[in-house]
């Protein structure tokens, strides 16, 4: 019987396979899973001195697995460089210097975490070990550390403080300090983790000691406020220090920092759409405007006639009052702090704000009237609201009570400046308004506002002329 063309040419390519396969067997057996594994040179000295301090090991596997490269000491201690990691097949070279996961020796107490510590002096059996779900396979020799640089970046001092603050510059509690004492020469970084995994890095205040240098090291941060930024959004973030010498050991340090109220604060006197930006008039003095240190005075009233939005010169009579009305946006997303004098203070024309009691504030904001003749900028100054439009807040720990105008919220201040003198040379000069954040600047937009030509007169030498 005869069979089929199809079957017969079939049956012969699967022969033909068959013996393929079986010479490739023979003539070609299966790789080993790992193929090399060794180190250039079996004995190193990592004390950072230049000299075989580090070696290079090589490996080759041919399949899939997971490679583990461990020390052995005499009495069993496994130090690991390497554990369970997933390599694919190829060749691979890694450098060594002695330094393996972290580690704690018996007895032994470390503040932080050792993440990378070099092995003590001693031979040691390596143990590369290659692993997959159908086998494993282990190639091993000796390996020496002699001359280690053992002494660890130890972090012995580590603290923040305060660890709850408010980066938005009202001048409380606005900067955290975060002090480290490095006991060994090495490199050092402090840094807050934010939830998606950057790392915000504070840096070193420039105050006696070296970058690396071994001793105490001062970090401020402030969010990022001061430098324009805008802080992390409010919540608790790690700050983290990590220290690591020339031989790679490396510590790590783990603090808490919570923020609160964060933000860059944003205002301004608010540009009207028609009229004046800030209204001036002028009107008689009485003793009962008087205030100082220890004497509050009446309170004048704001501006409310409509012919004082016009912008011709103001004269002034010598002892009656210029006074002015503007209005204050918060247009940012958090509280801004001010304090006294409040608004309808009235000003005598050689006093300052503290003359009244009302040193500066680092922090707060205030608004200010600047003229030609003032002897220093914005002398005359007051809060950027009444107590309507504030919100007081005590701190619970002093005690003290603190006045915040709050987010996206307008308030209209205004006050008075009784003038007594005048200099011929600057007769008339220019009044304007300004937004002082004190402590932290005056906003070139907010340092020239409203300007209105003031042309002081003395009446007694109106009456002079007249009588002649």
């Amino acid at each position: 019987m005869r069979f089929p063309v199809w079957i017969t040419l079939i049956t012969a390519v699967i022969g033909f396979g068959l013996v393929i396969v079986i010479g490739q067997q023979v003539v070609q057996p299966p790789l080993p899973l790992i193929i090399t594994a060794d180190f250039d040179n079996d004995q190193i000295t990592p004390n950072a001195d230049g000299d075989t301090d580090i070696t290079q090991f090589n490996y080759e596997i041919s399949r899939n697995a997971l490679v583990s490269l461990l020390f052995e000491a005499a009495d069993g201690t496994r130090y690991y460089f390497r554990e369970q990691e997933a390599r694919s097949p190829q060749v691979y070279s890694v450098l060594f210097s002695g330094v393996v996961d972290g580690y704690v020796l018996p007895n032994e107490t470390i503040p932080g975490t050792i993440e990378r510590r070099l092995i003590p002096d001693g031979v040691y059996t390596w143990r590369f070990i290659a692993e997959n779900e159908a086998e494993t396979q282990e190639i091993s020799g000796t390996f020496t550390i002699q001359d280690a640089d053992s002494p660890l970046p130890i972090l012995s001092e580590f603290t923040v403080g305060p660890t709850v603050f408010t980066p938005n510059q009202d001048g409380i509690e606005d900067r955290v300090e975060i002090s480290v004492y490095l006991e060994k020469e090495a490199d050092l970084r402090v840094y807050l983790l934010r939830e998606d995994g950057v790392q915000v890095a504070i840096s070193a205040r420039k105050e006696g000691r070296l970058p690396g240098e071994s001793g105490r090291h001062v970090f401020d941060y402030e969010g990022g406020v001061d430098l324009g930024a805008d802080p992390p959004p409010d919540g608790t973030y790690p700050i983290i220090a990590v220290a690591q010498d020339a031989v790679g050991q490396r510590i790590r340090r783990e603090a808490e920092l919570t923020i609160v109220q964060g933000g860059k604060p944003l205002a301004e006197i608010a540009p009207q759409n028609i009229g004046v930006d800030v209204v001036f008039e002028v009107r008689p003095y009485d003793d009962r405007f008087f205030t100082d240190a220890t004497t509050q005075g009446d309170l004048v009233t704001p501006p409310d006639n409509p012919a004082d939005l016009l912008q011709n010169t103001l004269q002034v009579p010598l002892g009656d009052m210029l006074v002015f009305k503007l209005t204050i946006e918060n247009y940012s997303k958090v509280h801004i702090r001010t304090t006294g004098p409040t608004p309808g203070t009235v000003y005598q024309q050689s006093q300052m704000a503290a003359a009244l009691g009302a040193f500066q504030s680092p922090g707060a904001w205030r608004v200010g009237i600047q003229c030609d003749t003032s002897s220093e900028p914005f002398p005359y100054r007051w809060a950027i609201g009444s107590s309507d439009d504030l919100e007081a807040v005590e701190d619970p720990e002093t005690g003290e009570i603190f006045y915040f105008l709050p987010p996206e919220s307008r308030s209209v201040v205004w006050g008075a400046v009784r003038f007594t003198e005048i200099q011929e040379r600057q007769n008339p000069q220019i009044c304007r308004a300004g937004l002082i954040h004190e402590g932290v600047a005056v906003s070139v937009y907010n340092s020239y506002v409203g300007p209105r030509e003031i042309l002081l007169v003395d009446p007694n030498s109106l009456a002079n002329v007249e009588d002649e």
